[in-house]
């Protein structure tokens, strides 16, 4: 017999059940668990009652105990859900229990009944057309009231509901039903587009590109050149799905300043005849093209609409050029950001701005680019941005520096052929995601049980993550030219060459998601558990758990499996919700109605910056595929020395940093700080004004920032970030 520990009661299992194989309805063969059928009569019962008593608890065990019985006596080895299903039936309706059969069987119908909405194009377009918010809002920077953006919603329903029955059967369930999430369904697989990418903007600026009809020639001033840029982000964007990446743009573009440097000083030479002078009319007339140039970039990228409706989402990196061109190119763009867009002078959603600090470059008050460090904290205090990166961390973590590609996904440091190391023209191949805290909730409280169902989930997440790979592999360079024959990822390919050469030997990544450490830790140490240092290394372990796995299918396959900390926007909320439905209200985990990104401390406490640091400081070494910290601060644009004390705090001991801080305006009043949450958006606490034409609210929704006052999020990020700005006060 089999011991098997129920409601402080053991239960013996029988020993022929104890080797059963279950046949799931995609064909998987699982092993026969008699908890599943124990834990859904048990919600039935306490759906019906609104309780459940330990009475009721033995009664539920006394059937399960016939089922068990009953299955073995008419089945040899193997038997299929839906008999399974029909002896649950036969048994509640044998002992009289009908009540809990008619609860059962409406909860099995309801689930079928939902399955085939997933994949009912009619339903969901009915959904759009009402406006859904889980349809129209589940990005937050996508406005769902323009035209194109609702013809790529529209395009989306049909590219979900083709790309579950092309999902194999078994991941398409495992979605459906919540225990993973295969990211950016209305695109892929139904196409296989590529998610993010770091983009070489050398190489296409130095040997030049093409774009439609255009041959495009390397730009002779760097006004040319950041409207060459704009022009690859629009098109580069058109044609994947996920961010983009312009790593050390000040390097990259202060050639071109150059150029507009030695231009100016010819011309000097014909009416100026002091050479001082005509060094400095020269450098005068450059520092205000590096001006014109960096803002016109910014302004294009702000103007910009992709093909899916939306401004791309975009990062730059900067802070570590040190000669007077790179460092005019990290002013102008600090500077372009703290003024604001337009007459209001409104925060600028994109691009994502990122600062690298480097020991001996701009840390310390003896560093030669010290002054400029003093204007990026300015301009977090201010704008949110940038982020900071450090460099001699993102190093030890990733194995080289870089920027992330688009808001938090890195790459590892990789050499070619001829041990080159490249960085630049790689790109990710997709997102599936875990629900952790569902692995919790099924575990009941058994440790044992927790791992047992983790290590079948991540069965279920390789097989989703490698038909990722080898969908992407099916593109040809035609579709997508301005990627993989004219530049963007780096080696150039002919028309009929296959896209596997950008992506093999772990050249691409694919990243296995995760959502909701602190929920997991909470199932089993409670809501208070993160000075527990038990609940701490349970954490660690499961991280640990995922890249283990991870790095045993990267030497499988030769595609880098990386752990990613998803930017879980509208997941906080589906989880969450669809565990709601199954779990009900649970203390700490469903009752928040969102989920905790990553590993992130849980945002309805309030530590210190430190204290926060100090506890996130050792997960991304086993999620370096992808990974963020913000600490939350009061008003700081009076105070930009306690940013900076956070700053070098952070240098040593983590590799990515946010801020968020209150930027509101509200032009109204005049009030700058933080607008209060309400249920008809965010308001002004001086004079209550919420429109959006009037006022400017910015928040984080992820790795980027949204402009909730004027798109709505998705309901649960929306609550997640609420209860983050009600413990900032």
């Amino acid at each position: 017999m089999m011991k098997i520990q129920r409601e402080n009661t053991e239960i013996l299992l029988h020993p022929r059940l104890a080797k059963f194989k279950v046949v799931k309805r995609d064909g998987r063969l699982v092993d026969f668990d008699d908890q599943k059928i124990y834990d859904a009569l048990v919600k039935a019962e306490a759906k019906i009652n609104g309780s459940i008593d330990p009475l009721a608890h033995e009664r539920i065990q006394e059937i399960v105990n016939r089922i068990d019985q009953e299955i073995s006596e008419r089945f040899a080895h193997n038997v299929k859900i839906y008999e399974v299903q029909n002896v649950v039936e036969h048994i509640l309706l044998e002992k009289n229990e009908y009540d809990l059969a008619q609860e059962y069987i409406n909860y099995r119908t309801q689930r079928d009944f939902e399955r085939s909405k997933a994949t009912d194009i009619n339903f969901t377009i009915g959904k759009l057309i009402n406006k859904d918010q889980t349809v129209v809002n589940e990005n937050a920077n996508k406005d769902s009231d323009v035209f194109n953006t609702q013809r790529d919603l529209t395009a989306g329903i049909v590219g979900k509901s083709i790309g579950l029955k092309m999902l194999p059967p078994h991941v398409a369930n495992a979605h459906q039903k919540g225990d993973i999430h295969y990211h950016d369904l209305d695109y892929h697989p139904y196409t296989p587009m590529t998610n993010c990418c770091l983009i070489d903007f050398k190489t296409m600026l130095t040997e030049g590109f093409k774009i439609g009809n255009a041959e495009v020639e390397s730009p002779k001033s760097i006004q040319t050149a950041t409207a060459q840029i704009s022009q690859i982000i629009a098109n580069v964007a058109s044609s994947q799905y996920g961010g983009c990446s312009a790593d050390r743009v000040d390097e990259l573009l202060a050639p071109f300043a150059k150029l507009n440097y030695q231009k100016h000083l010819k011309d000097a030479e014909e009416w100026i005849e002091v050479a001082e002078k005509r060094k400095a009319y020269a450098l005068a007339k450059t520092q205000k093209d590096i001006y014109d140039a960096m803002q016109s970039l910014e302004y294009e990228i702000n103007t910009l609409f992709t093909s899916n409706g939306q401004t791309p989402f975009t990062s730059l990196g900067f802070g570590l050029g040190t000669n007077w061109f790179e460092r005019e190119i990290q002013r102008a763009i600090l500077q372009i950001r703290i003024n604001g867009l337009g007459s209001e002078h409104r925060t600028a959603i994109f691009p994502k701005l990122i600062f690298t600090l480097k020991r001996g470059v701009n840390l310390s008050e003896n560093d030669p680019n010290y002054d400029i460090k003093q204007l990026a904290l300015e301009c977090a205090t201010k704008r949110m941005y940038p982020d900071i990166l450090s460099y001699d961390k993102i190093v030890e973590l990733t194995g080289s520096f870089k920027v992330p590609m688009g808001c938090r996904s890195f790459l590892q440091g990789w050499q070619d052929e001829n041990g080159q190391e490249i960085n630049v023209g790689r790109m990710n191949l997709g997102v599936v995601t875990l629900n952790l805290p569902r692995i919790a909730l099924e575990s009941a409280g058994n440790l044992d049980r927790f791992w047992q169902i983790l290590e079948e989930r991540l069965g279920i997440m390789k097989d989703a993550l490698v038909y990722r790979v080898e969908r992407c592999k099916e593109a040809s360079p035609a579709n997508a030219p301005i990627l993989y024959m004219y530049g963007a990822f780096g080696k150039r390919l002919n028309r009929k060459d296959a896209v596997n050469e950008l992506f093999k030997n772990k050249r691409a990544t694919i990243s296995l998601g995760y959502i909701g450490l602190y929920e997991v830790a909470s199932a089993f140490f409670g809501g208070e558990w993160e000075q527990d240092a038990e609940a701490k290394e349970f954490t660690l372990s499961i991280l640990k758990e995922l890249k283990a796995h991870a790095d045993d299918w990267g030497n499988e396959y030769g595609y880098h499996f990386s752990v990613y900390s998803t930017p879980s926007e509208s997941l906080t909320d589906r989880f969450c919700r669809l565990d709601t439905e199954k779990f009900g209200v649970v203390a700490n985990i469903t009752d928040k109605e969102y989920y905790t990104n990553s590993f992130h401390y849980d945002v309805r406490k309030n530590p210190t910056p430190f204290e926060k640091l100090d506890f996130e400081k050792d997960y991304p070494k086993y999620c370096s595929g992808g990974f963020i910290h913000y600490c939350e601060y009061p008003v700081l644009q009076q105070n930009p020395k306690a940013l900076e004390a956070v700053w070098d705090y952070a240098y040593d001991r983590v590799g990515y940093l946010g801020t968020n801080t209150p930027i509101d305006h509200c032009y109204e009043c005049g009030f700058e700080g933080d607008f209060n949450p309400t249920a008809r958006g965010f308001e002004c606490p001086e004079c209550g004004n919420h429109d959006p034409k009037s006022c400017d609210v910015v928040k984080r929704t992820c790795g980027y920032l949204g402009n909730p006052q004027a798109r709505p999020m998705v309901h649960g990020r929306h609550k997640e970030i609420s209860s983050r700005v009600k413990h900032m006060k």
